[in-house]
C-alpha cells in the first residue's frame, strides 16, 4: 500500500533525528502540566509519527490518484453558494472522518494538541498529492488555531495554571465548528486596487453608537472565500498609513431552521491558471456585523501573525509540488530509453534530477528551522505575556530565549518563503523538459504541476516582497549594529582559513561572500546618499545622512538587487543549517557536499551581477522620475 510518509527517507530523518522536538513539545504542552499531557516528548513523537504516518497512506491511496480529476471539476458558484466538485467533496468527507482538522487544537477544546510543524509535514505530503486540496485543508485548522491566539493575546481566553491548560476561550464554538469539518476559515486581505501596498486598502470598518462593528467592501482572490469566518482587515482610522488598519473576526453567513442567511455576497469564484479543485471568491461585504480583534489600529500587527504562518506553510506547500515534480521526472526518465539506455542515465539529465533532488533536501531544512522557530517563539511570547506559570522555559531566561527564536523566524521566514515558491516553477518547468513532448500533454500530469506552482511564488506575499523584507532587515541590522557585522565577519574569515573540516571552511566562505555583498550594497546607498548632499548647505549634511532617509531613493541600488541579495542569504543560511547537522550526524555531510557545490558557483555569479550591474537602469529609471516631476 503505497505510503507518502514511509517512502521519504529525508522527511522520516526529521521526525527521528533531525528535530529538537523537546523544547517544541514542552511550549505544546504547556510543559506538561494537563493530567492528558503526554508523559515525555518521546511519547508525544510518538504520536506524531502515527499521525503522519495515517496521513502519508491517506494521501497517497485517496487523494494521488484522483489529481487528474480534480483538475477537471472546478469550484464555481451555485444559488449564491461556492461549491466544489464532487472529488473535492468526497475527499473533504474524508478528511472530517479521519478528524485532521482537530489535529493542532488544544485537548481542551477536543483536538489532538499537535505542533503546528506537524501540521506542515502533513501538509507537505497532501501537497505532493494535489495542492487544491492542501490549499483548501489549510484555511480549517490554521484559521482555528488564529481565532485562539487572537484570543490570548487580546485577553479574552483565561488559563487554569493548575489543570495545565485553558479555561475558557472567546471563540470555542466556532473553532469546535471548525474542528469537526462544518465550517473553515478564510484571510481576507487584497482588494481591486492594493494587494502588496496594503496602504491603498479601502474595505472599512466603522463602530455604531452602541459599540457594534461593520465592515464594508470588496475583497478579492480570497482562497476558500466561501467559508463562514473571515479575517478581514480595514481602515478604522482616518491615518492612510498602516496604523490606520485594525482586524476584524466576520462570520458570512448563519444556518438557521429556515436556511442559510448570509452577511457578506459571494461575487464570483475566479476561473484561474492551476488549483481548479480549490475556491478562490471574490466577496463584498456591506455593513456585515464584524468582531473586532484587539485594538483599533492592530490591524498589521495582527496580520503578520497570520502572514508569517502562512508564508511558512506556503514554503511547505512548495516542497510537496516539488517533490511530487522530482518523482515524476525521475520515474519517467528510468523508463524512457534513447542512445541506447534510459535517459536518466544521459548526463545532463542525471544532473537535473540530482539538482531537483539536492534542492528538496536542502529547502526542507530551511523549512523545519523556521517552522520551528516561528512556533516556539509564538508559544513562549504567548506563555511570556498571557500564562507564565505554565511557561516551559524558567522565567528569569525566557525573555533572551524568546528572543533568540523570533530573530531566527524573522530572517528565515522571507528566505524560505522565497526559495521553496521559485525553485517549485524551477522543478514543475524542469519536469516538464525531462518528459519532452509528453510534458507537454495532459495525460502525463506535467503540464498541471507548473500550472499549479505558478501562484506559489505570487500568494502570501509576492518573491519581490520577500526579497525587499530580507534587503532591508539585513542592511537594517548592519547599520544598527556595525560593530556586530564586523566582528562576525572576522570571525567568518578566521574560519574559511582555519577550520579543521573542510566543509565548515567552505561554508565560511560563503558566509563571507554573503557579508561582502551586504557591505556593496551598504557602501554603494551610502555613496549614493553623499552625492545626493551636494546642493544642500554643509549644515544640514549631518541631518540629512544620518535621519533624512527615503527608502524609495536612497536604497534604490540595493532595491534593484534585493532578490540576488535573497538568493544569495537562502544559500548560505541552509549551508549554516546543514553544517549544523553533518556535525552532529555524518550521514548528512553528503548532502552538504551536493549543497555546496551547486550553491557555491551560483552566489559568486550573483555577487558579480550585483558589483557590475544595475547603473544604466537606475539612471534612466532616475531621468524618467525627474522628468515627471517636473511634468507635475
Amino acid at each position: 500500500m503505497a505510503n507518502f510518509f514511509e517512502d521519504n527517507d529525508d522527511l522520516r530523518w526529521y521526525v527521528d533525528h533531525g528535530i529538537d522536538w523537546d523544547p517544541l513539545v514542552r511550549a505544546t504542552e504547556w510543559n506538561f502540566k494537563a493530567e492528558d499531557a503526554p508523559a515525555s516528548a518521546e511519547e508525544a513523537v510518538d504520536n506524531y509519527r502515527d499521525f503522519l504516518q495515517m496521513i502519508g497512506e491517506f494521501v497517497a491511496e485517496e487523494i494521488a490518484p484522483y489529481s487528474e480529476e480534480l483538475d477537471s471539476q472546478h469550484a464555481k458558484v451555485v444559488d449564491g453558494e461556492a461549491v466544489f466538485g464532487e472529488r473535492m467533496q468526497t475527499i473533504f468527507d474524508r478528511i472530517q472522518e479521519l478528524d485532521l482538522h482537530w489535529l493542532t487544537l488544544p485537548r481542551e477544546l477536543g483536538g489532538m494538541n499537535s505542533p503546528l510543524l506537524v501540521y506542515f509535514l502533513g501538509a507537505e505530503l497532501m501537497a505532493r498529492a494535489d495542492q487544491s486540496v492542501v490549499t483548501h485543508y489549510g484555511f480549517h485548522g490554521g484559521m482555528a488555531m488564529a481565532m485562539l491566539v487572537f484570543s490570548i493575546r487580546e485577553g479574552s481566553t483565561r488559563f487554569d495554571p493548575e489543570a495545565g491548560g485553558i479555561a475558557e476561550t472567546r471563540f470555542a464554538d466556532w473553532m469546535s465548528e471548525i474542528g469537526s469539518g462544518e465550517a473553515w476559515g478564510a484571510m481576507d486581505i487584497t482588494e481591486p486596487d492594493a494587494g502588496s501596498d496594503m496602504a491603498r486598502l479601502r474595505t472599512i470598518g466603522e463602530q455604531d453608537e452602541d459599540g457594534n462593528w461593520t465592515v464594508t467592501g470588496q475583497k478579492i482572490f480570497i482562497t476558500s472565500g466561501h467559508g463562514r469566518f473571515h479575517f478581514v482587515i480595514a481602515r478604522t482610522e482616518r491615518s492612510e498609513g498602516l496604523d490606520g488598519l485594525s482586524f476584524f473576526l466576520v462570520p458570512t453567513y448563519e444556518d438557521t431552521p429556515e436556511g442559510r442567511v448570509r452577511y457578506a455576497t459571494i461575487d464570483r469564484v475566479e476561473e484561474k491558471m492551476g488549483h481548479n479543485a480549490s475556491a478562490t471568491c471574490a466577496i463584498s461585504f456591506d455593513r456585515t456585523p464584524a468582531l473586532l480583534l484587539g485594538e483599533r489600529g492592530e490591524g498589521f500587527r495582527y496580520m503578520l501573525t497570520l502572514m508569517n504562518n502562512a508564508r511558512v506553510g506556503v514554503g511547505f506547500e512548495s516542497l510537496g509540488l516539488m517533490e511530487s515534480a522530482y518523482r515524476k521526472a525521475a520515474a519517467y526518465a528510468a523508463e524512457r530509453p534513447s542512445m541506447g539506455k534510459t535517459i536518466d542515465r544521459h548526463e545532463m539529465i542525471a544532473d537535473m534530477l540530482e539538482e531537483m533532488r539536492t534542492d528538496i533536501q536542502a529547502i526542507r531544512a530551511l523549512a523545519v528551522w523556521a517552522c520551528c522557530h516561528e512556533e516556539i517563539g509564538t508559544k513562549l511570547e504567548l506563555a511570556r505575556d498571557h500564562a507564565p506559570e505554565l511557561s516551559p522555559v524558567p522565567l528569569s531566561e525566557l525573555d533572551a530565549e524568546l528572543a533568540r527564536h523570533k530573530a531566527a523566524a524573522r530572517r528565515a521566514t522571507p528566505l524560505l518563503k522565497y526559495i521553496a515558491s521559485e525553485k517549485a516553477v524551477e522543478h514543475a518547468k524542469r519536469c516538464i523538459q525531462i518528459h519532452g513532448g509528453n510534458g507537454y500533454i495532459k495525460e502525463y500530469g506535467a503540464e498541471k504541476l507548473l500550472r499549479d506552482a505558478m501562484v506559489l511564488p505570487i500568494y502570501e506575499g509576492t518573491s519581490q516582497i520577500q526579497s525587499l523584507m530580507a534587503m532591508k532587515d539585513t542592511l537594517g541590522a548592519v547599520m544598527k549594529n556595525p560593530q556586530a557585522f564586523v566582528r562576525e565577519l572576522a570571525q567568518a574569515r578566521w574560519r574559511a582559513l582555519s577550520a579543521r573540516d573542510p566543509l565548515e571552511r567552505r561554508v565560511a566562505k560563503l558566509q563571507v561572500l554573503a557579508a561582502d555583498t551586504v557591505q556593496l550594497l551598504i557602501r554603494k546607498t551610502a555613496v549614493d546618499k553623499v552625492r545626493s548632499l551636494g546642493d544642500k548647505p554643509v549644515s544640514t549634511w549631518t541631518q540629512s545622512f544620518f535621519k533624512d532617509w527615503n527608502p524609495k531613493r536612497d536604497f534604490a541600488f540595493a532595491m534593484l538587487h534585493a532578490e540576488r541579495l535573497t538568493r544569495i542569504l537562502a544559500d548560505v543560511q541552509i549551508a549554516e543549517i546543514l553544517l549544523d547537522q553533518a556535525k552532529a550526524h555524518g550521514e548528512r555531510r553528503e548532502l552538504l557536499e551536493r549543497w555546496l557545490e551547486r550553491c557555491e558557483p551560483r552566489d559568486r555569479f550573483l555577487h558579480d551581477e550585483i558589483s557590475t550591474t544595475g547603473q544604466r537602469l537606475l539612471a534612466k529609471l532616475a531621468r524618467e522620475d525627474a522628468g515627471d516631476a517636473a511634468a507635475e
